[in-house]
């Protein structure tokens, strides 16, 4: 995962609940791009890790990555076993631990690659977890160590990692939603202040001796944030994707998706983080993780674009890059 990224993003987990198929996605919410690309890399790359030599063969990963040298730094991926794994800012709160003996020592760049290349479940992972120490070795000088957090899901259950201060935190992640700041248990906690939002049309427990009464659709989630802070953003994507529901197909489901993270979109000028510089949704995907298709939109390309795994090579050595297409893509019909 790339350093110096302090914008805000959301991740979200999804099941297609009739043919059960797992979909996994996130924004990536900056001011400007690294310079990415969607990234297949095939069982046969070489990894080499910091403090843990070398993996010859793994599971094969794709998911929107910065490319350095020959090393995709992931933002986020799946593999061919139908896991996922994003990591997003949590700038403040993360701690990365020194290197110890007697157990794995992961760098936080390698972290998204050394799960997803070995593991095949959240199960899995939650294993590799127990003995894992992530550390804050840097990828490089002009690389540091980015303040991250990350969600870790398939299609049966969903966990947010987080390594603070007072150690490494693994939490069960029941919404399958995942913001920035604050830590997950307040992310969470804060969620009980909107327990009576819903779907449907409201009914007066204001007063009995008074004669309110709704006088638009949508009432039922009055009191739902609609600011672009972290927390607000947590909120709404997580009502949202509870209360959503998609068509059976391909299509419909993988569009509904993106209706889901579009409710948290940013928009150029919302949000200036600097003199005349605006926090943008860079990209947003939506991983079919059962079929290893990436597919995603950019702020600037609404259309929907994807890219199957299983349509390269995923026996070989080399990693494949697509460039984003960024371009606005309009169908005129005269």
């Amino acid at each position: 995962m790339l350093s110096h990224i302090n914008g805000r993003q959301i991740c979200v987990q999804q099941q297609r609940i009739r043919q059960k198929i797992f979909y996994f996605g996130r924004t990536l919410d900056y001011e400007f791009s690294y310079g990415d690309d969607v990234t297949i890399t095939p069982r046969n790359y070489k990894f080499t890790f910091r403090h843990m030599g070398e993996l010859d063969n793994h599971y094969a990963i794709i998911g929107m990555a910065h490319v350095a040298g020959t090393y995709p730094l992931y933002y986020d991926a799946i593999n061919e076993k139908g896991l996922g794994m994003a990591g997003l800012n949590f700038v403040g709160n993360a701690v990365y631990a020194d290197v110890k003996d007697g157990v794995w020592n992961v760098a936080q760049y390698e972290f998204i690659p050394w799960i997803l290349a070995q593991c095949a479940s959240v199960s899995e992972a939650r294993q590799k977890l127990a003995g894992m120490n992530l550390v804050g070795t840097p990828f490089s000088e002009q690389l540091p160590s980015a303040q991250l957090h990350w969600i870790i899901a398939d299609k049966n259950e969903a966990v947010t990692v987080e390594s603070m201060a007072d150690g490494l935190h693994v939490y069960d992640n029941p919404v399958g939603v995942l913001t920035n700041n604050p830590p997950f248990p307040l992310q969470m906690f804060q969620l009980n202040n909107y327990m009576k939002l819903s779907p449907k049309q409201p009914e007066c427990n204001f007063s009995d001796r008074l004669s309110l009464c709704t006088y638009s659709r949508g009432m039922g989630a009055i009191g739902l944030p609609g600011d672009l802070s972290s927390e607000s953003r947590f909120a709404r994507v997580a009502f949202v994707k509870m209360n959503s529901k998609s068509g059976t197909s391909e299509n419909e489901s993988v569009s509904q998706f993106f209706h889901i993270l579009n409710s948290v979109d940013q928009q150029r000028g919302c949000c200036e983080v600097a003199d005349g510089k605006y926090e943008i949704t860079l990209y947003t995907s939506c991983c079919n993780a059962d079929k290893g298709i990436y597919y995603y939109t950019t702020y600037e390309n609404h259309q929907i674009t994807a890219v199957d795994m299983h349509k390269e090579n995923l026996d070989g050595t080399d990693i494949v890059k697509y460039p984003l297409v960024t371009g606005e893509n309009i169908k005129y019909l005269n």
